[in-house]
């Protein structure tokens, strides 16, 4: 297979520091480093936000390249507005990109609507609203959680294919791409070969693309700790009557070391030692991150 010169490769699914707790591109960083590659245009595609676009997109003129302005989005389920656990607890990711004007203005407002209207979890938009604002946008069919990954590692290769029409049918013949990645993941690469016959099937084409949440291999530490501090919040996000931000998370795992290593339950502690456990659990998974950022620091 010939190669690809670099300047013929641009990163589409790239996440910033602004994909909060997740990404760990600092925009200024990237487009040093993309320039460095001999490469000549960038997207940004945060999670479920454009907070990070005006940035980018000034940073990314300045160094002469192009900025291709996207987002990630969550997309519901069902519609935007349901709300069961369930069922709507999780939620599909696609890349969009903006082509021109009328593609910016669009993925502002599902962006925004994503937000006023879809929040549970994650800001959700949904069939109702692609539907409505997909002009001038482009559409990569995501990451493993995307809904055709997803329906070909349920083993539904039919409906995945069905599905990637609907959407090709929705962007538009060019408009619409089934998204290859391969990060070494065994999943990725089981379905890979699924995706390249839903193409040879249907004559949508494929983009390949890197999931790319840090510039080089020396920052994957790092952002390892940014998701380390993800889990701990989701700890600390449910209420528990009487007791200020014990995560329910938590409770779970406290439960499972009782269960496990002490062959009891909450309830042979009493409710004040098990909280007591509760939050020297939370205390000690905090100082293990904390230590981890100090050796970051300090290399």
């Amino acid at each position: 297979m010939p190669s690809i010169p670099n300047d013929a490769f641009v990163h589409l699914h790239v996440h910033s520091e602004y994909s909060l707790l997740d990404g760990a591109c600092r925009i200024s960083e990237m487009m040093s480093h993309v320039k460095a590659m001999g490469q000549k245009a960038v997207a940004l595609t945060d999670h479920g936000v454009m907070y990070g676009v005006m940035p980018f997109y000034q940073a990314a003129k300045t160094a002469g390249l192009h900025p291709v302005i996207g987002c990630e989005v969550y997309v519901a389920q069902r519609t935007r507005h349901d709300r069961e656990h369930r069922l709507d607890g999780k939620s599909y990711h696609l890349v969009l990109l903006c082509q021109n004007q009328t593609g910016y203005r669009n993925l502002v407002k599902l962006v925004s609507l994503a937000s006023l209207e879809g929040f549970y979890h994650k800001p959700r938009v949904d069939w109702e609203l692609l539907t409505q604002y997909h002009e001038g946008l482009i559409c990569l069919s995501g990451c493993l959680a995307g809904e055709i990954p997803r329906l070909l590692s349920e083993g539904s290769y039919e409906a995945a294919k069905e599905k990637a029409l609907q959407y090709q049918r929705l962007f538009g013949q060019e408009n619409y791409y089934l998204e290859l990645q391969n990060h070494g993941i065994a999943e990725q690469q089981r379905i890979l070969p699924l995706l390249l016959r839903i193409s040879r099937e249907t004559g949508i084409p494929v983009a390949a693309t890197n999931d790319a949440h840090y510039i080089a291999k020396k920052d994957a530490a790092m952002q390892d700790v940014l998701i380390r501090f993800k889990r701990m919040q989701g700890y600390s996000a449910l209420w528990i009557p009487g007791v200020d931000h014990a995560g329910i998370a938590t409770q779970i795992k406290v439960e499972e070391y009782l269960r496990e290593n002490e062959g009891i339950t909450r309830y042979d502690l009493g409710r004040e030692k098990f909280l007591e456990r509760v939050w020297d659990w939370k205390r000690r998974y905090g100082d293990r991150i904390i230590s981890q950022l100090k050796k970051l620091g300090s290399s």
